[in-house]
């Protein structure tokens, strides 16, 4: 294991994926806010502060342990849910849908800012790879983040999305998975399923949306 080209991946990484989680997490609690629940509110995790929101072990070890073991070809990780009690939202089945479509949303804009900035950096004529490598990174980190928490399996946001939207019966089947939502999702990302059916296509359609926004931006430029 190289620890020099460790540490050069780890410098790029850290702003991006902390940005990432703290406005995705943060981005949970200020909906649910809005649509009536104050818990995430009441215990402080309605904040931009990445310390609220970082998990010993999802966010800082399992990455770590997964680079080493798999030589930086697989990575998982994940930061500390905010709290929400669905049951206090106004309309909590359909409340749950748009708390839920927060976070994702949240890293999809991040997406879009961090190439507006990698556009702005080529503008400038800038040739420090870092920011450069950085800039992409944030890109890639978003759009990693936006599609996975997208699976439609509790409890990740899509499985929430899922519940939201189907009726009671359906959705009463879908939420008995929910405690071994995670092992089966890893099942799945071990197994190739989720990276090949689902991860790469929507990869695909992302970067083609941020092409096609950042069109107009990129003649402004020129």
């Amino acid at each position: 294991m190289d620890i020099a080209n460790l540490i050069q991946t780890v410098a790029i990484y850290a702003l991006p994926v902390l940005f990432a989680i703290t406005i995705h997490e943060a981005a949970h609690g200020y909906a649910a806010r809005h649509f009536g629940d104050n818990t995430a509110y009441a215990m402080g995790r309605i904040t931009l502060n990445p310390l609220k929101h970082i998990d010993p072990i999802g966010t800082i070890a399992m990455p770590l342990l997964l680079y080493f073991a798999t030589s930086g070809a697989f990575l998982f990780g994940y930061a500390k849910p905010v709290p929400v009690n669905f049951g206090a939202l106004r309309n909590p089945k359909r409340d749950m849908i748009w708390v839920a479509l927060a976070g994702p949303a949240s890293n999809f804009a991040q997406a879009l800012l961090w190439a507006v900035a990698l556009l702005v950096l080529a503008a400038l004529g800038t040739q420090e790879p870092f920011f450069i490598k950085m800039a992409q990174a944030g890109i890639l980190v978003n759009l990693v983040m936006w599609a996975f928490n997208l699976f439609p399996l509790p409890p990740l946001d899509g499985g929430r999305i899922l519940v939201g939207l189907l009726p009671w019966k359906q959705a009463q089947w879908v939420q008995r998975v929910e405690p071994w939502g995670f092992f089966v999702v890893m099942a799945l990302v071990i197994a190739g399923v989720v990276g090949t059916l689902w991860l790469r296509p929507l990869m695909t359609l992302g970067y083609a949306v941020i092409n096609t926004l950042m069109a107009p931006v990129l003649s402004l430029l020129r």
